[in-house]
């Protein structure tokens, strides 16, 4: 049993009931795009963390299809225990597909309809379902969108920035040689970046955001929706000093601001901090003025030569100390 607003703020109770969830008219237009007697695959988004975040029409779905293609069935059979969903789950994920996604598929075109969920948010984004929906394409099967959760929407909702355009690049790769090179082709990218994390690589992604990107302002946010919902917002240096390295849990989103137009990273010139240190080392000019001039030169973010400079002068000032 499931209790819902109703139209005038009041409790209502809705059963899910799995003979009348998928109307007969939504089963006939969904057959009018098929092959004869073919079902559908329907791509349902999930909450991210919040239980209630879920749709109606989700609900619904779910309830009538005859299976449930579930990215982990254990995590997945709490969300059908909490709304009284007895639909058979079945695996589909990254260790399987090669073998699952065409029996799914063979399933579909016998008449079966089938909805696809990920652990969390819309499937198919930065997650195996995609070959699934593909797979479903390149055979004629109608492919239906359950829209609902994405935590990439979720975060820019709150993100605070001008949302006119983004740029959505998932999760970037483990190994930090690799993750550094895919950062270098973005050096230069205006839009806002996303990004998704692991708690495990959050220090080192974000380390080498740092690195390659310069200090720009980030957004990170932890377990959106869920109890123990976090945000933190200000220069990635910042962020990464209040992090605690030791006792970091859940997954993160994360937000990178696009580089300033016509501008370029420090990154891109490898002879920059050189050129910093030698001008602070004549002590004729502050970190302002060398930014200035710096950014001017080079046509540089002054922002990012600035934030190194003042870094370089740190770390000069520790060295004569220790001395």
């Amino acid at each position: 049993m499931l209790t819902t607003l109703d139209g005038g703020g009041g409790l209502k109770s809705f059963k899910a009931d799995k003979g009348a969830a998928i109307s007969s008219k939504t089963m006939e237009d969904n057959n009018e795009h098929n092959s004869l007697g073919a079902g559908t695959l329907y791509v349902v988004s999930t909450p991210i963390g919040n239980l209630k975040d879920i749709t109606l029409r989700a609900l619904d779905i779910l309830t009538g299809v005859d299976i449930i293609a579930a990215e982990n069935v254990n995590h997945s059979k709490g969300l059908c225990y909490h709304y009284n969903i007895s639909t058979r789950l079945t695996s589909y994920n990254q260790h399987n597909h090669r073998t699952k996604g065409p029996e799914l598929i063979k399933k579909i075109k016998n008449g079966s309809d089938i909805a696809l969920i990920t652990s969390a948010g819309t499937p198919a984004i930065s997650d195996p379902g995609s070959l699934l929906v593909s797979l479903a394409v390149e055979h004629g099967i109608k492919v239906s969108p359950v829209p609902g959760v994405s935590a990439v929407i979720a975060a820019l909702s709150v993100s605070g920035l001008k949302m006119d355009r983004f740029v959505f690049l998932g999760f970037l790769p483990n190994r930090t040689g690799k993750r550094k090179n895919e950062l270098k082709k973005v050096t230069q990218e205006p839009r806002i970046m996303v990004f998704y994390e692991s708690p495990r690589r959050i220090i080192s992604m974000l380390t080498d955001v740092l690195e390659i990107l310069g200090d720009r302002n980030v957004i990170l946010m932890r377990e959106l929706t869920k109890v123990y919902e976090e945000i933190r917002r200000g220069p990635i240096s910042s962020v990464l000093e209040v992090l605690d390295r030791d006792n970091i849990r859940g997954e993160f989103t994360v937000i990178v601001e696009g580089a300033e137009e016509g501008v370029k990273s420090h990154s891109q010139n490898p002879d920059i901090e050189q050129e910093i240190r030698d001008l602070l080392q004549t002590g004729k000019m502050g970190v302002k003025a060398i930014a200035i001039l710096l950014s001017e030169t080079h046509g540089l973010a002054y922002r990012e030569i600035y934030k190194k400079g003042l870094a370089l002068q740190n770390e000069t000032e520790k060295k004569s100390i220790v001395k």
